[in-house]
């Protein structure tokens, strides 16, 4: 698929591919206990969870703006956001990726993993 954004024409690959780049950006950013679970027949907002945890409130504010940033600039992806004003727990909807990023104690409470990685 093409986009167009300003005048310059992306190359957004596939989803599988964009999953395995957003792993390695927040590898990249020194994120911890990365995730990816598929939610092929789990459900219909999208294909793929990535879960990942920051050490600081600090950390995981800056990683999440980082990585719109980095869709949007790269791939023309305009993502929508929750949870980005007080950074204990920031969900970016990339439309078939849902990222989300935790301060550890947080994502140790909710236990996202426990609750989709049922087969």
């Amino acid at each position: 698929m093409k986009i167009s954004n300003k005048n310059q024409r992306k190359i957004v690959p596939s989803v599988k591919e964009l999953v395995s780049e957003i792993i390695d950006f927040l590898e990249t950013e020194k994120l911890f206990e990365i995730v990816c679970i598929s939610l092929k027949g789990k459900s219909q907002e999208a294909d793929f969870m990535v879960i990942s945890s920051g050490g600081s409130s600090r950390q995981v504010s800056a990683v999440s703006e980082k990585l719109l940033e980095y869709l949007k600039t790269n791939y023309g992806i305009l993502s929508k956001v929750e949870g980005l004003d007080t950074a204990n727990w920031v969900l970016i909807d990339s439309g078939d990726i849902l990222v989300n990023i935790f301060r550890p104690e947080v994502r140790e409470y909710y236990q996202l993993e426990k609750m989709w990685m049922y087969n």
